[in-house]
């Protein structure tokens, strides 16, 4: 089974577990007394019902700390099946301190063992529609942090050096000179984006021979691997037809063909 990416495990998603699910558990408590969450605090008369569920969720906030801080700085990469047991695992503990919490609060009401199997209905009950958000929101920015080898990134300076655009090399499409810019267009997502960075393409030179974007024309550099077919216009003008729709053909000089068409096949 494919392992989880790194960013589904990483900063955002350790803080988003460690503040947002106790803030979840918490308000959830707060705002829906249903009978049997009730009878599970003892607090059928109401008396220290606020104390409980702070402490509850500060109990869950300690176990969270205790578990995705490790995952985090210690880069740990599972399989998703892996992943959700980390996850029930969580649960699990946290029902046994807050069933010991609740044991030593209101002592002889109920065996730590009954107290156990109430806490686990309940944290299991509401955290899973927490665990469930957060994987939506994490999901939902799969595309801006899509795990990139560093080696396969470009980070484009302007004539000054100043670090202007760091992009993978595969998204890229191709460069254009226009005066004193070069006009890099690259996709994002589904996106097409440009962007305009204050430099030569001569200057450029050794940067994209590094990363193998060919230069094809005087005033253009493309990247072989989005051209999908090497052919010549009406007017017998050679140009490479790229593989992303909405993107104008770029033009081939003779000098540079052979160069281009090696790489491509």
């Amino acid at each position: 089974m494919e392992n989880m990416k790194p960013y589904q495990t990483g900063l955002t998603s350790m803080l988003l577990h460690i503040l947002a699910l106790p803030l979840f558990l918490f308000m959830f408590l707060l705002l829906y007394r249903s009978e049997w969450m009730l009878q599970w605090l003892y607090m059928v008369d109401g008396r220290w019902y606020h104390f409980n569920i702070i402490i509850i969720s500060l109990i869950v906030l300690g176990v969270l700390c205790a578990s995705r801080i490790p995952m985090t700085v210690c880069k740990i990469r599972m399989a998703w099946y892996y992943y959700a047991l980390w996850t029930l695992a969580e649960v699990v503990v946290s029902a046994f301190f807050c069933a010991l919490y609740m044991a030593l609060m209101y002592k002889g009401l109920y065996t730590y063992f009954q107290s156990v199997g109430y806490s686990f209905m309940m944290l299991f009950a509401v955290l899973i529609y927490g665990y469930a958000i957060i994987n939506l929101i994490i999901a939902h920015k799969k595309e801006d942090k899509e795990d990139v080898p560093e080696a396969s990134l470009i980070r484009f300076e302007d004539y000054t050096g100043r670090l202007k655009l760091v992009i993978a090399s595969e998204k890229i499409l191709y460069i254009e000179a226009e005066e004193n810019y070069s006009n890099i267009r690259y996709i994002d997502g589904e996106n097409l984006n440009e962007y305009s960075l204050r430099n030569s393409l001569t200057r450029l030179q050794p940067l994209m021979e590094k990363h193998d974007i060919v230069r094809c024309q005087r005033k253009y550099y493309v990247n072989p691997n989005h051209v999908k077919v090497l052919r010549k216009d009406k007017e017998g003008v050679i140009i490479a037809e790229l593989d992303v729709s909405g993107v104008k053909p770029i033009p081939v000089s003779p000098k540079y063909y052979d160069e281009l068409n090696s790489k491509l096949l």
